[in-house]
């Protein structure tokens, strides 16, 4: 039998790379982190580009996952049809409630993020799309969870990580959580996943009215939550209008 094809192994090893950390990396970081020659590393970058699996910063150079690569593992939606119908909605909501915003759906037992718009400040923000978050420890996850889009068993049977003091790490508290969220419809994380961090949630429908991802607000627990650390009213609003308008977008007659 023939054995592995190299250019593949280090194909997959580029993608799994920037599907870590800040997620955009330059020629030579791409090339340093894996022990690659530049002219390897790019060769293989732009093949991967020809084929929409890596996107190129015109202003900075640096390379991050592509669209058509957030396409596949995906039967139920067409992701690029969702991030197509979310798009002006996000914007909006940044734009309103001066916080980040990003779309998020089931992928492998994590939350695949597919599009995030930038907290509209001149602050360092580093981009989200294809980073992978916790179900258990995000709005986003815990909105999947809670209304059926990714299966509640195997976070049940496993001991989810404690990323801080605040996570819900009991199979009781997260099932009481799930519980409040569809009644509520919507989710908050705070301080569940980073200290001093919180986010909001809620559930985007498709035709039929079934959940096929989330969209949500990321911040500072300071601009998100009121003094005793619960998300403001006005902005979990915005949260649901705009989760609705895509809904809408999707095809979701109820919404």
């Amino acid at each position: 039998m023939a054995g592995p094809v190299q250019s593949i192994e280090r194909a997959a090893a580029i993608l799994r790379l920037l599907a870590q950390g800040s997620g955009r990396l330059g020629l030579g970081e791409v090339a340093a982190a894996l022990g690659l020659a530049k002219g390897t590393a790019h060769g293989i970058l732009r093949t991967l580009q020809s084929v929409d699996f890596v996107e190129q910063d015109k202003e900075t150079g640096k390379y991050q996952l592509g669209a058509a690569l957030l396409h596949l593992g995906t039967s139920y939606l067409d992701i690029n049809e969702l991030r197509s119908r979310s798009i002006n909605w996000a914007d909006a909501l940044a734009a309103r409630s001066g916080e980040a915003v990003r779309l998020g759906v089931p992928l492998e037992g994590k939350v695949l993020i597919v599009h995030h718009v930038f907290r509209p400040d001149d602050t360092f923000q580093t981009l989200d799309v294809g980073s992978l978050l916790p179900l258990h420890a995000s709005a986003l996850g815990k909105v999947l969870l809670a209304y059926g889009a990714t299966p509640l068993e195997p976070v049940m049977e496993a001991e989810p990580e404690g990323y801080t003091r605040h996570t819900l790490v009991s199979h009781h508290q997260l099932g009481r959580a799930l519980g409040e969220i569809r009644e509520a419809g919507w989710a908050a994380a705070v301080q569940e996943m980073i200290m001093g961090e919180a986010d909001v949630a809620a559930p985007i429908r498709g035709q039929g009215g079934l959940v096929v991802g989330a969209i949500g607000v990321s911040g500072s627990v300071d601009r998100l939550c009121d003094s005793k650390g619960k998300p403001n009213p006005p902005l979990v609003g915005l949260v649901r209008d705009a989760a609705r308008a895509v809904s809408r977008d999707l095809g979701a007659a109820r919404w």
